[in-house]
């Protein structure tokens, strides 16, 4: 099916067709960004294959070679970074990448000149001022301009002090990474402390394994980490699927009729991404989860359950638990993920919205979501140009015909082609 100026009809399950298909994932997101930045820090070139080449990453990639690296295309796909001498005084566009957005400001410190960030309108309300705030403690010149976020200006010398900062990262552990990954190239290392609690703490530890990989070394207790400084080694990696990306797809399998199932290869047996938490999530609503060598497979049981679960390590994987949810048969109780008001779009107030209209039951909570299950009917579901939003609302189409998709475009931030390998996946029976 393709998309129109009317929206994109969401393909629903054939309950006389078994669905039983096979997934390739691109390569993570929060793998790509933060090697990018590692190996523009570096202190030779690096080789990333297999890495997501999405809006996001682009807009990564663009953001760099603004600050004096080079990103070259090797013939099998792969990117090779050289760092150069590090220059200021361009502009960078953030879009909606909370990665651009929080990671490349410590970057933009170290470098002589001023460099100016904005991005898309929906940039501008995505909290931001802890990091900032952090920049000038540790040394940087920053210049807002009326906004919350964007747009700003960072003027640098050449380098930053760096030292001893303490922050709130509540609304988001990006903060934290974004001082991390540049930390080592700070003159005096970096003594970070947060101020109280942060969610999706496993995207903190994948910063902290990704450095060490990079030869620097992170000491951290609970609450606090610091880096020496010292010199940042090339890499030379393969980055990962997305897990979190294999979401809609393994929701199709745990909603199909009994013994549907999807299969996605190479999936790591130990990983530092939060969509691993997939697995038990899927398990726990009732589908049928096994990890082998030849990658991950889930099988439906024909039933989906309701599910209490705290989601404060893996909000991104919010919006399709809720839409799972919301055809169970059974109530969910999502909790732990009231700093997902300040993503791309406030994605409780979204959830709630857009299946409340489709006739479901969403009532929000301080922290969550309350779903009880209720017949839904098919609509138009809106996107607030949220990629998660798309392929949540791909996601109830499964199931409720006369789904409608708006903007399914914005998939593209993360995945791009995805209806594509939506409908082929469905096809694959």
């Amino acid at each position: 099916m393709s998309s129109t100026l009317d929206g994109w009809p969401a393909p629903t399950l054939d309950p006389r067709a078994p669905l039983d298909a096979t997934v390739v994932l691109p390569g993570s997101k929060s793998l790509t960004a933060r090697y990018l930045v590692l190996a523009a820090l570096a202190a030779g070139p690096s080789v990333l294959r297999a890495p997501l080449r999405s809006r996001d990453t682009r807009l990564m990639v663009d953001a760099l070679e603004a600050l004096g690296a080079t990103v070259e295309d090797g013939d099998d796909g792969s990117w090779r970074v050289l760092p150069g001498p590090r220059r200021g005084g361009g502009a960078v566009d953030c879009g909606l990448a909370g990665t651009v957005l929080r990671f490349v400001p410590p970057l933009a410190a170290l470098a002589p000149g001023s460099t100016t960030f904005d991005g898309d309108p929906g940039a501008r309300t995505r909290p931001l001022e802890p990091l900032l705030d952090a920049l000038t403690t540790l040394g940087a010149d920053v210049t807002r301009h009326g906004e919350p976020a964007v747009p700003f200006t960072v003027t640098g010398t050449g380098g930053l002090a760096g030292g001893a900062v303490t922050l709130d990262a509540s609304a988001s552990s990006q903060f934290v990474s974004a001082l991390l990954l540049s930390g080592a190239a700070m003159r005096d290392g970096l003594r970070l402390t947060v101020d109280g609690p942060m969610p999706s703490a496993p995207h903190v530890a994948m910063t902290c394994s990704l450095l060490s990989e990079a030869g620097v070394v992170v000491e951290t207790g609970p609450g606090w980490w610091t880096v020496a400084p010292e010199p940042v080694s090339p890499l030379d990696v393969d980055v990962e699927p997305d897990l979190s990306n294999a979401a809609p797809f393994l929701a199709a399998a745990a909603l199909a009729p009994e013994g549907g199932r999807v299969r996605v290869p190479g999936w790591p047996e130990r990983t530092t991404q939060a969509g691993d938490a997939l697995r038990g999530l899927l398990d726990a609503m009732g589908a049928d989860v096994d990890l082998g060598a030849d990658g991950l497979t889930v099988t439906s049981s024909g039933e989906v359950h309701g599910v209490d679960a705290d989601l404060s390590e893996v909000g991104e994987l919010t919006p399709v638990v809720a839409a799972i949810a919301a055809l169970a048969v059974s109530s969910s109780h999502l909790r732990g993920i009231g700093h997902l008001r300040g993503h791309e779009t406030d994605r409780l107030a979204a959830l709630t919205r857009e299946i409340t209209a489709l006739g479901g039951d969403v009532t929000e909570t301080d922290d969550g979501l309350r779903i009880s299950p209720r017949p839904l009917h098919g609509g138009r579901v809106s996107t607030y140009a949220d990629h998660r939003m798309a392929t949540a609302a791909a996601v109830l189409g499964l199931r409720v015909p006369g789904v409608v998709v708006e903007d399914v475009a914005t998939t593209s931030k993360t995945m791009p082609g995805f209806p594509l390998a939506w409908t082929s996946m469905l096809e694959r029976t």
